[in-house]
């Protein structure tokens, strides 16, 4: 595996920063991370094969796994860091620089230092960066590169460990390069005319599973139901129809959309016979699963109907990934999978279509 490093897709800054206008040189930062973005995630992935696989930690194999991990990836990442720094900062008096970049890297650099952020991680990037021999212990290197651990017969537990950091800095930098420009390009007869982070107070959603889209029989009802419990004073800040859309804390590979037609309401709202609820608190208990965060993103849109719920070349549909992107972008991170959940939000009534969007946040 000597040749690891070579996965990844560098910034290499050009001498002098390079020819061209402003401009262009910041296009070409732009360019190189929209390219990495397809292709680190992957080789962060070898990389915590490679740390999992048995039989190549003893003897001169061990020290040049040093070398290919401490200098070939930790050490290159560190200068690769210093070189975009040096160049973004040559480039802010044009403008053209999304600040939110020099947050990243100062976070990236924190953990290719070997200080993460992350308590339960400290104490054993601290080992591995001061005696990379301890790598050679099967429970070191799982807690260092993460992965699936058997525990108790059949139990499994996912560690997110030290690689997988690393991989979430790295996405961060491209991210806050390369998404501006996405979510210009993506507003296609429409746009966004309001965009704000907000955090409630707790929470409590109240609807129904059913797709209202395809059999709206049934919509006048939970209308009503709804304006009633209002009325017996359980409201919230948020008096709108929403379609809720979670995956219950797992990732959305592992269960299956859940889709709430309903409403916000206040804390310990009632919940009518064959209705469902999920709730919201301001703060992370550190559990997967509800409750969730009462904490997002605000997205409200104007244009055509049909753009901005377009799904051809979009991950979701256009309001989803512009909102995402948008978060993105500003290096605002997204609680996935354990506190994941977003909403369509119909600002005048379910009938009359969506035109916002709620996106988990954690700030």
């Amino acid at each position: 595996m000597e040749n690891l490093q070579d996965r990844f897709c560098w910034y290499e800054a050009e001498e002098n920063g390079g020819a061209g206008s402003p401009e262009e040189r910041y296009q070409r930062i732009v360019d190189w991370a929209g390219q990495a973005r397809g292709t680190n995630p992957d080789a962060f992935d070898a990389v915590t094969v490679w740390l999992l696989e048995g039989g190549r930690w003893g003897g001169e194999e061990l020290a040049r796994n040093r070398t290919i991990f401490m200098e070939g990836i930790i050490g290159r990442f560190s200068r690769q860091c210093r070189q975009l720094r040096e160049e973004l900062t040559a480039l802010m008096p044009s403008g053209l620089v999304n600040m939110a970049v020099f947050d990243t890297l100062d976070r990236f650099e924190e953990e290719l230092a070997g200080a993460p952020r992350a308590e339960e991680l400290k104490e054993v990037v601290r080992e591995v960066f001061s005696d990379f021999s301890s790598i050679k212990k099967r429970e070191t290197r799982e807690l260092f590169a993460g992965g699936i651990t058997g525990h108790g017969g059949t139990d499994t537990v996912e560690v997110f460990g030290y690689i997988n950091y690393l991989k979430d800095c790295d996405a961060g930098v491209q991210w806050t390069l390369f998404m501006p420009d996405v979510v210009k390009r993506q507003q296609d007869g429409f746009r966004i005319v309001r965009f704000e982070y907000r955090k409630l107070p707790a929470m409590r959603f109240v609807g129904v599973e059913k797709d209202f889209s395809q059999d709206a029989t049934g919509l006048e009802e939970l209308q009503r139901v709804l304006d009633a419990i209002e009325r017996e004073g359980h409201g919230s800040e948020l008096l709108y129809d929403v379609i809720l859309v979670h995956h219950y804390g797992r990732g959305v590979d592992v269960e299956r959309c859940h889709a709430l037609w309903g409403r916000f309401l206040a804390a310990g709202a009632p919940v009518p016979q064959g209705y469902a609820y999920v709730d919201f608190v301001p703060d992370n208990d550190g559990k997967f699963g509800m409750p969730y965060l009462s904490q997002f993103a605000f997205a409200e849109f104007t244009g055509d109907m049909d753009a901005m719920h377009g799904q051809e070349g979009f991950d979701c549909d256009a309001m989803y990934d512009v909102t995402r992107n948008t978060i993105l972008a500003q290096n605002v991170m997204i609680p996935y999978p354990s506190k994941y959940w977003t909403a369509e939000v119909c600002l005048d009534g379910f009938q009359k279509g969506s035109t916002a969007y709620l996106f988990s946040v954690e700030r």
